[in-house]
């Protein structure tokens, strides 16, 4: 059976940087939470950040593979500098994911972490654009599949390729 690694806070967890969860009511999502196939996971909890913490953004919109390449850093809104909190979590979310060997996951877009179509530009205004986060980079940079909350059927799709193969 394959394990999808899924943001903690679409599974009602109260890990978001304001305290809150954003909990899916996806049915597919549901079925494979009854399965016990998804693995929650917060990488910005789990690089250290606290709940709640300030909003953060990567600088400039540049997204999450100009931070791994050190081009780029994660600013929280007091303008503290969070990248190296980012890039743990990032790490711990890969390490997670080929723990239970999943090849899958289904992350909350927008976010500096786990964003995967979107990113906020930097300037903490509410403007988005083009790109990934940094969890969602480093997965995708070791051949995860990363899908945006709205994606749990096309997500789906490749689950069943992988399963068939």
């Amino acid at each position: 059976m394959e394990r999808i690694l899924v943001s903690a806070c679409l599974m009602g967890r109260k890990v978001r940087y304001d305290g809150a969860a954003k909990t899916s009511g996806d049915a597919l999502l549901a079925t494979w939470r009854e399965e016990g196939r998804l693995v929650p996971f917060c990488p910005e909890v789990e690089g250290g950040l606290p709940v709640p913490r300030p909003a953060a953004e990567i600088e400039g919109g540049a997204g999450g593979a100009a931070v791994l390449a050190g081009a780029a850093r994660v600013l929280a809104t007091d303008g503290s500098d969070v990248t190296r909190e980012f890039l743990a979590g990032a790490h711990a979310a890969l390490a997670a994911a080929r723990s239970c060997g999943a090849r899958v996951a289904i992350l909350k877009e927008g976010s500096p972490s786990c964003g995967s179509l979107a990113v906020y530009d930097g300037t903490f205004r509410g403007r988005r654009l083009p790109g990934s986060g940094v969890t969602t980079a480093l997965l995708e940079l070791h051949g995860i599949a990363v899908f945006a909350e709205d994606r749990v059927a096309d997500a789906g799709v490749r689950l069943r390729e992988l399963e068939e193969a």
